[in-house]
């Protein structure tokens, strides 16, 4: 299969389709092309010429001609029949969508193995960082530990922009919607699903567990306001929204909440859109990897990386899968956390396990403490607008 060129064949042509469409000409280390690009809607403005798209996606799925499926579109449910399809008709594949894959984590594992195909989907994590393979090959025989990484590009650049200037969260999401790094409708990134389905990935690749991507506790950035950034300031910390999981025993924690780090942690320096992974292991310790994660260049560079692999016969192993039997996914950690609040019940109804700060003034009230992640996550913080939860 991947003794001759390898023939492509792209499902969407937006901000990383047209970049991997742009890497695979200029690139001379591969010897792939893409036939045909399947897009959705007829009349937007193309810069190729027709002859390359259709609009009939079984014209790529069912062409015994093309190797390989590469999937680039937004829609979650639409990808995941795109990819069960093609695997099922003995293609391998490529994919960028982290949320596809952490809500069928489980199921494109099993097709994997069933129909004996390849399916990589590096971008889908961290854009051009390779953190996947590295948990895969590098630390395969490494007994990790925790991983945790800053994983939203658009998240952090609102985050540098209220900690080097100043700004109001409303105004650094606004720069960051003109500069095309925030949608309109911003919750994916602001709310933490983003970083959530990204985590949902790497908990597999690092411990060799499949998490319901609901068990994952996800709260966000959207409510900080400027009492969470004074306190951040006049401590020397830095806000960063980071997403963790950890081994403790023969359990397993995985939860993405905003923290504050010191000038001591490498990701107090990690600003704008970057992205950063910092893995700690027993036998090689502490490991940073830092890059763009987003855009159409860095990603489809982790795309272009994939198909590559598959031109030598690369396909993930899942070896912890086996490995890890007696490993299980847990809310029950005690975490310290801060709190910002308005009415003195919320502190009880969070449930603080111990309170070792308060603080009131007309403008600020806060706790800090610690607290169950499972709390945290019954406590539906994304919808409390009145309260800010910060990791310490």
């Amino acid at each position: 299969m991947f003794g001759k060129k390898l023939k492509i064949g792209l499902f969407g042509f937006g901000v990383v389709g047209q970049g991997l469409y742009d890497v695979i000409h200029k690139s001379k280390g591969i010897n792939a092309e893409i036939v045909k690009i399947c897009v959705k809607h007829r009349e937007k403005p193309r810069p190729i010429g027709m002859e390359n798209f259709t609009f009939n996606k079984d014209e790529l799925l069912e062409d015994k001609s093309i190797d390989v499926i590469v999937e680039l579109i937004d829609h979650a449910d639409e990808a995941f029949e795109i990819v069960s399809t093609a695997m099922k008709n003995g293609k391998a594949v490529v994919s960028a969508n982290k949320k596809m894959i952490a809500e069928h984590l489980s199921e494109l594992y099993q097709l994997q193995k069933q129909y004996d195909v390849p399916f990589l989907y590096e971008a889908s994590v961290c854009g051009a960082i390779p953190i996947i393979r590295n948990l895969e090959e590098y630390y395969d025989n490494d007994l990790l530990d925790a991983v945790d990484a800053i994983c939203n590009g658009t998240t952090n650049y609102i985050l540098t922009k209220i900690s080097e200037e100043a700004l109001p969260y409303s105004e650094a999401l606004r720069q960051a919607q003109i500069l095309g790094f925030a949608e309109s409708n911003p919750a994916l990134d602001v709310q933490a699903f983003d970083p959530k389905y990204k985590l949902n990935i790497l908990i597999l690749h690092t411990f060799g567990l499949f998490v319901p991507h609901e068990k994952i506790l996800n709260y966000g950035i959207e409510h900080l306001n400027e009492c969470d950034a004074t306190y951040a300031r006049e401590k020397g910390l830095k806000i960063k929204l980071i997403a963790q999981t950890a081994k403790k025993g023969n359990n397993v924690i995985g939860f993405v909440m905003p923290k504050f780090v010191s000038k001591e942690s490498l990701f107090f320096g990690v600003r704008n859109e970057f992205n950063a992974v910092q893995l700690s292991a027993a036998f090689s310790e502490k490991q940073f990897l830092l890059g763009k994660g987003a855009g159409s260049f860095p990603t489809a560079s982790a795309v272009l990386s994939d198909i590559s692999a598959l031109s030598h016969h690369y396909r993930y192993e899942y070896k912890k899968v086996g490995q890890n039997g007696k490993l299980e996914f847990s809310n029950e950690e005690i975490i310290p956390v801060y709190m910002r609040y308005q009415n003195r019940d919320d502190v009880h109804q969070i449930k603080f396990e111990s309170i070792d700060e308060e603080f009131q003034s007309p403008k600020h009230r806060y706790v800090t403490g610690t607290v169950k992640i499972k709390h945290l996550l019954d406590a539906g913080l994304n919808d409390r607008k009145d309260i800010f939860v910060c990791a310490l």
